[in-house]
């Protein structure tokens, strides 16, 4: 048989589409030519599959006219993944191996020189479309854990190339790779008792958590909005088979670790130096950027204002569509990014704004630039916005304690069943369904229309309130909402209209 058909995937940010590897030897002048849009490493793996084909005790067809063609042409081709799908192809177009043997598997790897097997990136992806595909897939060793989440797939683990081509010619079958998927973690990390006071904060780190709402704590240097962000991931749900998935095929692309982060929710907390591409995602070769690595978890900003505004201005998109598209010239990628922005601010530059205990040293004009480095849109799309002031010292010293995370968590899991009874968590309800399921009497729109004027909130803003008067009557246990959650939902908005002036 001069021509053979390996079946592989190419990783186009979360998708991997298929590739059909086609090898042909005809008679003519010796060499071997690649086409179908590769890039440099694959063009390079012309070399490496020579040698490990040759190193691993094989005929290499140096006297034919070797051409391969990566299916569709039109798809880009990156990585050593098809280092192992041309090396077959070679032995099944040279006869060596048997077409029927690879009639329904896929396979992805990169080759050593010596014929090993070396692990990729991405493969979680692939190891989902294979199993859509209803296909066996080869693998190196090392990626086998990772395949083996995609659950009901036939992963086949090797370390070398004469390792596969055993297995298909029948003499050593590989057994395939077992692995049950690792169990959530019951660590949840940080725990609400060991923040002391700051009830306030508390109670709207609650409220956050149980409708998926967005965060702005402001306040002096050393008042906790570090310590009380980092304890929301503790209170969030445990993240869903499908969700989990979801988190760990973002950490597949990007070469991260998957195992030891099974099931847990992300938290990210990049620096305030980070670029847009760093925190959104992007570049020649476009990866995901922080807010698809927070996907269903915390992306927390500290030093909010110091970030670059155009970095900040980014985030508008996403924030909203829960997503990040990717465009460049040869390249288009689509991220997932449904995260929860968590943000802390200093209230001005030295940062003792309304601190008892120290002076502010800053002028109104460096205040007034200061708290400006936030747009009003930026602040538009933060449903809750809290001053967490400094402490009384007897505070500090007090012995008492609040809830643990356990209890508020119990709390906003029974929250967000009856958002999702819905159809989505408040923060995430559209403008009619949010009218619906508001609900509000007319004296109470009344009375709300009134508010909104005198405290100059804009439509948007105006949802807002709307969304988390509505976690706060679920929190409640109530159908909807009432004067009291409105008024609270309002109280979450007044650090927004001092930021605008």
């Amino acid at each position: 048989m001069t021509l053979a058909i390996i079946h592989t995937r190419a990783g186009l940010g979360l998708e991997a589409p298929e590739v059909q590897v086609e090898v042909h030897l005809a008679n003519g002048l010796p060499g071997m030519t690649l086409v179908g849009l590769p890039e440099a490493a694959v063009k390079e793996s012309r070399e490496r599959v020579r040698s490990a084909l040759v190193n691993a005790g094989f005929d290499f067809p140096n006297t034919r006219r070797i051409t391969l063609n990566l299916a569709p042409a039109d798809l880009p081709k990156e990585g050593g993944r098809f280092d192992l799908p041309i090396a077959l192809g070679l032995l099944v177009a040279s006869e060596q191996v048997p077409p029927e043997a690879l009639a329904h598997v896929e396979s992805a790897g990169e080759l050593a020189l010596d014929g090993r097997l070396r692990p990729v990136t991405g493969v979680l992806p692939l190891a989902l479309a294979a199993r859509a595909a209803g296909r066996r897939l080869i693998v190196p060793r090392a990626n086998a854990d990772e395949a083996a989440l995609a659950g009901d797939l036939e992963v086949l683990p090797a370390d070398h190339l004469l390792e596969v081509v055993a297995h298909l010619l029948g003499q050593a079958p590989i057994a395939p790779h077992r692995l049950s998927r690792p169990a959530a973690r019951a660590d949840h990390g940080a725990d609400l008792i060991d923040v002391r006071g700051q009830h306030q904060a508390r109670r709207a780190l609650e409220v956050a958590a149980a409708g998926g709402h967005n965060l702005l704590l402001a306040g002096p240097p050393g008042t906790g909005k570090t310590m009380l962000a980092s304890r929301l991931p503790g209170i969030l749900p445990p993240l869903s088979e499908d969700e989990a998935l979801e988190v760990a095929a973002i950490r597949s692309v990007s070469g991260l670790p998957l195992r030891e982060q099974w099931g847990r929710r992300p938290f990210r907390a990049p620096h305030h130096t980070a670029s847009a591409v760093a925190l959104v995602g992007g570049g020649a070769k476009p990866r995901p950027g922080e807010i698809s690595l927070a996907h269903h978890g915390v992306l927390f900003l500290d030093e909010f204002p110091e970030f670059s505004r155009h970095v900040l201005e980014v985030m508008r998109e996403p924030m909203e569509s829960g997503q990040i598209h990717i465009a460049r010239a040869s390249h288009e990628r689509r991220y997932p990014a449904r995260f929860q922005l968590v943000a802390a601010m200093n209230p001005c530059p030295c940062g003792h704004l309304g601190d008892p205990r120290n002076r502010c040293q800053c002028t109104a004009a460096q205040i007034q630039r200061y708290q400006a480095r936030l747009s009003g849109p930026l602040l538009d799309r933060i449903d809750l916005q809290v001053e967490v002031p400094a402490l009384p010292p007897e505070q500090l010293t007090s012995r008492a304690v609040g809830e643990p995370s356990a209890v508020v968590r119990e709390r906003v899991i029974a929250a967000r069943q009856r958002q999702w009874t819905r159809g989505a968590l408040n923060a995430h309800l559209a403008g009619r369904e949010l009218e619906a399921a508001c609900g509000l009497e007319a004296g109470d729109r009344a009375w709300l229309a009134g508010v909104l004027e005198r405290l100059r909130l804009s439509a948007r803003a105006y949802h807002r309130v709307l969304r988390v008067a509505l976690t706060l009557a679920d929190l409640a246990g109530a159908q909807r909402p009432r004067r009291e959650q409105l008024i609270e939902a309002i109280g979450y908005r007044q650090l927004d209209r001092m930021l605008k002036g």
